[in-house]
């Protein structure tokens, strides 16, 4: 727990290059949705923190990695599997290949990870309706094959932003909560 008495989680956010983890997380830590602009590439890694209720322990600050999709830093994003209490793996729903690539992801943060306390698989960008390449119920059923719940998302109207990240933190409660994990103090992915 930190000085204000508050769990920690640390979650990072996986998935391909330009499926909108960044604009999902500066919706959520920042709330900076709703415009139509598209930041740049992620370099590396980047950061963001929030705190949210989590009931029935209280308030938990939620560190939010956010990782670069492309290739050439899968290196440097694996580092931070190890740390992770949770995982947002997010693909585009208008980007089929993106939805076809969530075992891999999937695969490749259990097998570096501790593993992570809990997953929820996220389809970003479901205001593009019209766009649409993967519907909710073959995603619903992937995320069930995975042992994970699904959201559908749009940081531009900011639908289910809250909720996917809410469900996260949920998800690491209860794990906590059935002795799987353990608090600690030190690097871990809970405090």
């Amino acid at each position: 727990q930190d000085p204000q008495g508050h769990f920690q989680f640390r979650i990072i956010v996986l998935g391909d290059a330009a499926v909108g983890k960044s604009s999902l997380l500066r919706c959520f830590a920042e709330g900076q949705g709703g415009g139509p602009a598209t930041p740049g590439p992620t370099v590396g890694v980047e950061f963001y923190s929030r705190t949210v209720p989590v009931p029935p322990v209280g308030m938990a600050k939620l560190q939010l990695w956010d990782t670069a999709g492309q290739e050439r830093f899968r290196s440097i994003t694996r580092s931070f599997y190890r740390s992770a209490a949770g995982v947002l793996l997010v693909f585009d729903l208008t980007n089929r290949a993106s939805f076809e690539r969530v075992p891999e992801w999937h695969r490749e943060a259990v097998g570096h990870g501790d593993p992570p306390a809990a997953f929820v698989l996220v389809g970003h960008k479901c205001d593009l309706e019209a766009e649409r390449a993967v519907s909710a119920e073959e995603a619903g059923h992937l995320a069930a094959s995975l042992g994970m719940a699904f959201v559908e998302t749009s940081a531009r109207s900011r639908r289910n932003v809250e909720l996917a990240f809410q469900m996260l933190a949920g998800g690491i409660q209860r794990v906590l909560g059935q002795g799987v994990l353990a608090t600690h103090q030190g690097c871990g992915g809970i405090r």
